[in-house]
C-alpha cells in the first residue's frame, strides 16, 4: 500500500466535506465551503497516480472551479455515467452540472490570472424542494433517479430523465436525514438519520420496507455526516455512528432478514463514514499454483471522527490496514477508483489522502461475467434492476375505479366480438408446390356466384377431396412439423348445388377427413352443415374455425336454408404440430422468486370429494403462508414477485396474487401446457399446439391472443428449445436451429433477434466503440438470448482476413439489427447501450448521412405540428429521445469532421431547454 496527500488539493484551508472520483479515473472532484460561498473543485486525476505528472507544470492539476453554491457544499457525486455531476449544500439546493463546450480557458472569478478553468462546467440544472441544508445526494443504478436528504427530515426522489420533477417524497425520520445509499439491485434505497434510526424503502412503491433502531439506541451525540453504504453484491448494507457495548461501530446489516448480527470495531470515536469497493474479489493466486476455489467477498472502508482510516475485508475477521492520525480532524467522505485499489479520503481539516493498494493486498477482482454470474445465482436471470423501462408499471399511483371499469368493459367487449367473428386460419404449408392459401384463393375464384332478386349473392359451395396427411388427434390442431407428406394431387369435386331442398346423397369414394366452414364477409353462416354418421371424433370452434375430425366412413350433408344463403365449405388438411408437455407429478416443489423468496410446493390427489380428487397448492413467502384447493391435477406452476400461475391437467390455468387472491377466472387452453412462464404481472402460456399467450393480470387483458408458432417453424424441422418472458410481457421463443423471436403485439408479427449462425455477429468489430463507462447489459432479454455470440464476433472480429470496407458493412448492419432488436424487446438499458456505441461507430467511421439522420429523428420537430407524427419518447420504457440526443453531443464532438452538426444540434436543444 501507498499512501499520499497532495497538498495542492486545498479548498484554501477551508474544510473539504465531499470527494468522489469520476467512473473514468481522469478526474475528481471536492465540496466543502469557500471564502464567502460554497466551493466544487474539479481536480485532475493524473498528478494524484503519477510523481513525474504531478512536478509536470505542463499538466493542469485544477480542471475548474464553480461558486455557484450560496453556501457550504455538503455532498458531490457523479453519476454512474460520469456525464452528470451533483452537488448539494446549505443553501437548501441540489445543482446538476454537465461539461460545456470548449470556450477556452476562463479566469476563476475573483483570482490571479494564473488560476484558470481549464474545462467548463455549468449548471443545467438547480432542484428546489428542501427546505433545510442538503447533506447528501445520490444516484440510482443506471441514472434514472437522484436522490437527496436534507436536515427538513425528508429524502426526495428526482426523475434525472426529467428535471426537475419529483417521483417521491419519503417522509417518516423525525431527525436530520445525513445519509442515502442505493441498492445495487434497485429495489432499495437506505437512508440514515440523527433520531438513531437507519430506514429502508421500496422503490417499487416508496414505501418504507423496514426500519433498523436497536444497534443506534445507545448512541450519544451526533456526527456531521452519515454516509453508509451497501455492498457491490447487494448482500449487505453498513451504517455509519452504531454503538455495540458503549463503543463506536460500522453495523452490518444483512439482506436477508435485515439481521443486524455483525458489525465492525475498533474506532474510538464515532464511524462518520462507509464506503464499499465497487468490486468484488477472490483470493489472489500464487504464480504456479494451481487454482482452488474460494468464495468471493467485499471490501469496505471506514472512517471515524477519531481521524483514523480501517479497510476490511468480509472474508478476515481483523482489518486489512488501519491508519491512524491521518488527518488532523474527522474523516467526512471516501471514494473509490472504478478499478477497486486506489481510493481517496477527505477531511475537515481540508485535506484529502490518496491510498493505493496492490492485488497482492486486495485479491483479484472479478471481471463483470463473474460478477454477473453471482448476481443471477443470488437475485436469478431476472435482475430486479428498476429501469425507466419499469416506471410506467412501479410508479403508477392506484388507478380510478371508473377507468379500471371502463378498461374492464371494453376488454369483454372485445372477447365476446372475438368469439362471434371468425377469422380465416392462415395456414403455409405447402402441398405438390402450391401453398394452401393459394389453393384457397384459386378455389374461392372458382367459386359459382349469383344474384338474387333482391340483390343479395348466392354462393354455391366447393367440396375439397381428402388428402392423405397422415394420422392426427384432436390434441395436435397446430403442432411443431409444418411437413405435409402426400402424394395425392388435390382435385376440386364437383360443386354442390346449393338450391336443393332435399338431403342430397353422398358422392361416391369421397371422405371427409376434416372441413373447414369459412365466415370471412362477405359470407354469412346461414345454413348449417351436418354430420349424419355416428362415428364423428370431435368437433370444436378453433381460432375462427368449425373443425371437425371424422373417422375414415364418416360422410359429410350440407343442408343450407331455402330462405338464406349457404356458407362457402372447403376441406383444408391441417398440419401436425406438437410440443412436449410436462409429465404430472405426484408432487413437486420450486422457487419461482428469489428476491423476495418466494416458494411454491403442489400435491396432487390429496384428497377425494364426490369421487373427484383435488390438488393442493401451498405458496411461501417472507414466512407467510397461504394455499388452495384444485379441482384436477397441477402439471405445471409458475411465479414472479408478484403473481402465481399453475396449469392444469383439464386445461385450465389459473392465476394468483402474491397473497393467494385469485386474480383471473380460470382460463381454458386450447391444448395442454408446454411452457408457462411469469414476470412480473405478464403470464405466457405455451400449449402443446404450439400457441402463444400472454395476458397483463394487472390490467386483466390479453398482451398476445393464442399466436401460431407455425410462421416460425414453417419450412423447418426443427423445435422449440427454450422459451422466456421479459419484464415488459414481451415472448421469447428460442428454436433447435439457434434462431430466436419475439413477437412484436404493436405489429403482429415474429422478429427475430438473435441467429448463433449469424455471420454479422461473427464479423462485427465494434470493440473500440464501447466505453468503460457503459453499463454492463448482460442480464437484459436480448443478451440472455443471444448468449456469448457477441463475445465470439469480437475475437472473430480481429480476423484480418475480412476486408475493412467489408468489415465495416457487416458491423454497421449488426448495430442496426441489434438497436431494432432492443426495440423490440422494450429493453430500455440495453437500447440505450447500443445506441451509444452505434453513435461511436458512425463517428468514428465518419458516417455522415445517417449521423445527422439519428440525430434529426431524436430532435424532433422544432414547433409543435398537427400533423406530426414523432413522438418524443421511443417505445422501450419512456426513453426520452432528447435526453437520448444530449447523450450523444459529446460523443458527436469528438469527431472535428462534425462539429458543424454538433453545433447545430446544441444550439437547437439549448432553445427547446427540457422541452
Amino acid at each position: 500500500m501507498k499512501l499520499l496527500k497532495p497538498s495542492w488539493v486545498s479548498h484554501n484551508g477551508k474544510p473539504i466535506f465531499s470527494v468522489d472520483i469520476h467512473p473514468d479515473g481522469t478526474k475528481f472532484a471536492t465540496g466543502g465551503q469557500g471564502e464567502d460561498s460554497g466551493k466544487v473543485v474539479i481536480w485532475n486525476m493524473a498528478p494524484v497516480l503519477r510523481e513525474e505528472d504531478e512536478k509536470n507544470v505542463n499538466i493542469p492539476k485544477m480542471l475548474c472551479q464553480m461558486d455557484n453554491h450560496l453556501a457550504c457544499v455538503n455532498c458531490v457525486r457523479w453519476s454512474n455515467t460520469g456525464l452528470y455531476l451533483a452537488s448539494g449544500g446549505d443553501d437548501k439546493l441540489v445543482m446538476v452540472w454537465k461539461r460545456a463546450a470548449f470556450i477556452g480557458p476562463s479566469t476563476v472569478f475573483g483570482s490571479s490570472s494564473k488560476l484558470a478553468n481549464v474545462e467548463q462546467w455549468r449548471c443545467v440544472t438547480i432542484l428546489r424542494n428542501h427546505t433545510g441544508d442538503v447533506m447528501d445526494v445520490a444516484w440510482s443504478p443506471h441514472d434514472v433517479w437522484l436522490a437527496s436528504c436534507s436536515v427538513d427530515n425528508t429524502i426526495v426522489i428526482w426523475n434525472a430523465r426529467k428535471f426537475p420533477e419529483i417521483v417521491a417524497s419519503l417522509k417518516g425520520h423525525t431527525g436530520l436525514v445525513k445519509g442515502l445509499t442505493w441498492d445495487p439491485v434497485g429495489k432499495y434505497i437506505a437512508s440514515q438519520a440523527d433520531d438513531h434510526s437507519l430506514k429502508v424503502w421500496r422503490t417499487m412503491d416508496w414505501q418504507q420496507e423496514t426500519n433498523i433502531t436497536k444497534p443506534f439506541n445507545e448512541c450519544g451525540g451526533t456526527t456531521h455526516v452519515l454516509r453508509l453504504s451497501w455492498s457491490p453484491d447487494g448482500q449487505y448494507l453498513v451504517s455509519a455512528h452504531a454503538m455495540n457495548n458503549s463503543g463506536p461501530t460500522a453495523q452490518i446489516i444483512e439482506r436477508d432478514g435485515w439481521k443486524t448480527n455483525m458489525d465492525f470495531v475498533g474506532h474510538r470515536k464515532a464511524v462518520t463514514v462507509v464506503k464499499f469497493n465497487p468490486k468484488i474479489f477472490k483470493k489472489k493466486q500464487r504464480n504456479g499454483s494451481s487454482p482452488k476455489p474460494s468464495c468471493p467477498y467485499c471490501c469496505c472502508a471506514v472512517g471515524s471522527k477519531d481521524r483514523s482510516l480501517s479497510v476490511w475485508l468480509t472474508s478476515l475477521k481483523r482489518p486489512l490496514v488501519v491508519i491512524h492520525d491521518l488527518f488532523d480532524k474527522s474523516i467526512m467522505d471516501i471514494s473509490w477508483t472504478l478499478n477497486g485499489l486506489g481510493i481517496l479520503v477527505c477531511s475537515m481539516d481540508g485535506t484529502v489522502a490518496y491510498l493505493n493498494f496492490s492485488q497482492d493486498e486486495l485479491g483479484d477482482p472479478l471481471n463483470e461475467d463473474e460478477k454477473n454470474a453471482i448476481h443471477q445465482n443470488i437475485y436469478g436471470k431476472s435482475l430486479a434492476i428498476t429501469t425507466e423501462a419499469q416506471l410506467s408499471t412501479t410508479i403508477i399511483e392506484n388507478p380510478e375505479m371508473l377507468k379500471y371499469q371502463q378498461e374492464r368493459q371494453r376488454a369483454e367487449q372485445a372477447n365476446h366480438r372475438m368469439t362471434h367473428e371468425a377469422q380465416a386460419h392462415k395456414l403455409t404449408s405447402v402441398v405438390n408446390g402450391e401453398s394452401l392459401e393459394d389453393i384457397r384463393k384459386n378455389l374461392l375464384k372458382k367459386q359459382v356466384e349469383t344474384r338474387t332478386a333482391d340483390g343479395r349473392r348466392r354462393i354455391t359451395p366447393l367440396c375439397i377431396a381428402q388428402l392423405d396427411t397422415g394420422p392426427f388427434s384432436s390434441s395436435s390442431l397446430n403442432g411443431s412439423n409444418l411437413l405435409l407428406t402426400t402424394s395425392t394431387k388435390m382435385e376440386p369435386m364437383k360443386a354442390l348445388d346449393s338450391r336443393f331442398t332435399e338431403r342430397s346423397k353422398v358422392m361416391p369414394g369421397v371422405t371427409i377427413s376434416m372441413f373447414n366452414v369459412c365466415l370471412e364477409s362477405p359470407f354469412y353462416l346461414t345454413g348449417y352443415v351436418r354430420v349424419f354418421s355416428s362415428n364423428y371424433k370431435v368437433g370444436t370452434f378453433y381460432q375462427g374455425h368449425f373443425l371437425f375430425l371424422l373417422s375414415p366412413t364418416a360422410h359429410l350433408q350440407a343442408t343450407p336454408s331455402s330462405e338464406k344463403e349457404p356458407c362457402c365449405v372447403v376441406a383444408i388438411p391441417v398440419a401436425v404440430l406438437k410440443l412436449p408437455t410436462p409429465t404430472p407429478q405426484k408432487a413437486f416443489t420450486l422457487q419461482v422468486s428469489t428476491e423476495p423468496p418466494v416458494y411454491l410446493e403442489v400435491e396432487n390427489d390429496v384428497s377425494a370429494v364426490s369421487g373427484a380428487k383435488l390438488s393442493q397448492l401451498r405458496c411461501s413467502r417472507e414466512g407467510r403462508e397461504w394455499d388452495t384447493l384444485l379441482p384436477s391435477r397441477v402439471i405445471t406452476a409458475a411465479g414472479s414477485s408478484d403473481v402465481v400461475a399453475v396449469a392444469c391437467e383439464d386445461r385450465m390455468l389459473s392465476v394468483f396474487s402474491a397473497c393467494g387472491r385469485r386474480l383471473l377466472p380460470a382460463i381454458l387452453l386450447p391444448a395442454p401446457m408446454s411452457a408457462l412462464h411469469c414476470a412480473g404481472f405478464y403470464v405466457m402460456a405455451l400449449t402443446a399446439c404450439a400457441t402463444l399467450s400472454v395476458w397483463d393480470v394487472q390490467k386483466q387483458s390479453a398482451v398476445v391472443k393464442n399466436e401460431s408458432l407455425q410462421t416460425i417453424l414453417s419450412g423447418t424441422e426443427c423445435t422449440v428449445s427454450q422459451s422466456l418472458l421479459t419484464q415488459q410481457g414481451v415472448p421469447v421463443i428460442g428454436l433447435s436451429n439457434g434462431k430466436s423471436y419475439c413477437f412484436n403485439s404493436s405489429l403482429e408479427t415474429w422478429n427475430l433477434i438473435a441467429d448463433k449462425q449469424d455471420s454479422l455477429v461473427q464479423c462485427a468489430d465494434f470493440k473500440n466503440c464501447i466505453s468503460s463507462q457503459d453499463a454492463p447489459v448482460s442480464q437484459g432479454p436480448l443478451a440472455l438470448t443471444q448468449g456469448h455470440n457477441l463475445n465470439a464476433g469480437r475475437l472473430a472480429s480481429r480476423l484480418s482476413s475480412t476486408p475493412h470496407h467489408l468489415q465495416h458493412g457487416m458491423t454497421l448492419v449488426f448495430l442496426e439489427n441489434q438497436l431494432a432488436s432492443a426495440l423490440t424487446l422494450r429493453s430500455s438499458t440495453e437500447y440505450h447501450y447500443w445506441l451509444l456505441i452505434y453513435a461511436r461507430f458512425l463517428v468514428t467511421e465518419g458516417s455522415d448521412y445517417r449521423l445527422r439522420e439519428l440525430c434529426k429523428d431524436l430532435l424532433g420537430p422544432v414547433h409543435k405540428s398537427a400533423g406530426s407524427a414523432w413522438e418524443p419518447t421511443t417505445l422501450v420504457g419512456g426513453l426520452r429521445k432528447r435526453d437520448l440526443l444530449r447523450e450523444l453531443l459529446p460523443v458527436i464532438g469528438q469527431n472535428l469532421r462534425f462539429q458543424r452538426l454538433f453545433t447545430e444540434y446544441q444550439d437547437q436543444l439549448e432553445l427547446l431547454g427540457n422541452k
